[in-house]
């Protein structure tokens, strides 16, 4: 349930042909920056703006003026950064996004359609098409104790030989207000997490979260 295949539609990103060529989408986090910065070189120029060293802007795309773009990134068609917004870097960000204000990005894929509208934190981390994060929940990206991600479902356990992994979250997944997705988090497709929710693990394709050991599969 947690594969590339299983949480995205690939139709709805220019990071398909990158992230069609791995199986799990944590081995797709270490070379999101240089894949950043091999796709801008290859943008239409009529459609994308350069703004600043291996930065790319979309012509359609609104940018606050309070807005900061870190190296690499790409922004794309009709999507809107916001006042205060805090991408450091590594970011790619699809068609019609919102990113926030104070929301902050680091090494991440944001598939089409995607909104982090208010006081977000995403890091290491896929937000597949029209996944949503509530106002003010956050990926947690590294361990307390910094020791490398695993990814765990009830028994089954996979090493990610990573430190900093953040959450992956499926198509249509909505994640409720003021919610933590701790390291190496997975939300399936069409899921719901109920708001204030510690998440850990994974959550099945069409749940809902409402607690640890209370996810109900919608009706």
């Amino acid at each position: 349930m947690y594969t590339v295949n299983d949480l995205f539609d690939l139709s709805h990103t220019i990071a398909k042909e990158y992230l069609s060529k791995y199986v799990y989408p944590w081995e797709a986090l270490g070379g999101i920056k240089a894949f950043i910065v091999e796709l801008g070189k290859s943008l239409d120029k009529a459609e994308y703006d350069q703004i600043s060293e291996q930065v790319w802007v979309h012509k359609d795309a609104k940018i606050a003026p309070t807005a900061y773009l870190g190296a690499p990134c790409i922004i794309g068609e009709d999507t809107e950064v916001r006042h205060g917004a805090f991408i450091r870097g590594g970011a790619l960000v699809g068609k019609n996004c919102v990113v926030g204000n104070s929301v902050e990005l680091k090494n991440v894929i944001l598939f089409d359609n995607v909104q982090t509208p208010h006081y977000n934190y995403v890091g290491d981390s896929i937000l597949g098409y029209k996944a949503h994060m509530g106002a003010g929940s956050i990926t947690s990206n590294v361990k307390s104790d910094k020791t490398p991600v695993v990814i765990k479902d009830g028994e089954e356990r996979k090493e990610t030989g990573l430190k900093k992994v953040g959450a992956f979250l499926g198509d249509n997944v909505e994640v409720g207000c003021n919610s933590v997705l701790n390291p190496g988090t997975v939300i399936g497709r069409n899921s719901n997490v109920y708001p204030l929710s510690c998440v850990r693990g994974t959550v099945k394709a069409n749940g809902i979260y409402k607690k640890r050991g209370d996810i109900v599969e919608k009706r």
